[in-house]
């Protein structure tokens, strides 16, 4: 675990310093529609990383955003992998995107790195070896009502039902008088936000798994609590996230609990 921990921390950095060094430069095009937005900078630096990671670890499966695919969530040596969460903010030129890796045996996590190179914040958490900000142990916050949180939030490209259903738990949430919401575009830095403390809870009802897998371990190794929309555990393909601090959770859950 040491190694992948080592192999995930110097991935993300080197893609986190490719990414600051495109930053306003990178060519950008759409993937099917005008709001799902893939970069130069997304395409060099999932390179940079499966580079670096297949160096050590040749025979390990990659679950990628952008590239072929190699795995699945149960694979024996599995690497999620998004090189850019928050690409329409990259994009536009808002400093808010990271750099989210996450490695898993047959369906556990058990290493996850998130990089935040605009503000230099490196989050890392190994199964049952706790969770750290910049190699300083961090943990979720305290708050045990919804009328002292923050919870953070993110819409899919759907423009449908499903958009529909976040304006209305958002809607849900602030009628439970919600201290606030937060929608900052980017759910890998959001649900690092929650492991830190800065959050208390995050929903989003469409994800992929290289959104979330590491935001997962992070949370949950900072003493938080995540499941799906629906409060069943959390699973590397589960496809949604509602996470929190634990205290809240419940409460959370009966505010923004979907099933289709």
């Amino acid at each position: 675990m040491d190694d992948t921990l080592a192999v995930a921390k110097q991935a993300a950095t080197e893609a986190g310093k490719r990414l600051m060094e495109l930053y306003g430069n990178a060519e950008v095009s759409q993937k099917g529609s005008t709001q799902n937005l893939v970069t130069q900078a997304d395409i060099e630096c999932e390179k940079l990383i499966t580079d670096i990671v297949r160096s050590t670890f040749p025979d390990h499966k990659l679950l990628l955003e952008e590239g072929q695919s190699t795995g699945v969530a149960q694979d024996e040596h599995l690497w999620v992998i998004d090189p850019l969460d928050a690409t329409n903010n990259f994009a536009h030129g808002i400093p808010h995107y990271c750099v989210s890796i996450a490695y898993a045996e047959r369906g556990q996590l058990k290493t996850g790195v998130v990089f935040d190179p605009t503000r230099d914040e490196l989050f890392h958490a190994t199964h049952n070896g706790g969770a750290f900000l910049n190699d300083k142990p961090m943990s979720v916050t305290e708050s045990d009502c919804l009328e002292e949180s923050i919870i953070g939030t993110g819409f899919y490209y759907d423009r449908g039902a499903m958009m529909e259903k976040t304006l209305n738990s958002i809607h849900t949430l602030f009628s439970r008088n919600v201290r606030g919401i937060r929608r900052m575009g980017s759910a890998a830095i959001d649900l690092a936000w929650v492991a830190c403390g800065r959050f208390d809870g995050f929903f989003e009802y469409k994800l992929e798994p290289w959104d979330y897998s590491a935001g997962k371990l992070l949370i949950e190794e900072a003493g938080g609590t995540c499941s799906d929309r629906l409060g069943n555990l959390l699973q590397i393909d589960s496809g949604n996230v509602i996470v929190s601090n634990g205290k809240i959770h419940n409460l959370l859950l009966d505010a923004v609990r979907w099933s289709e």
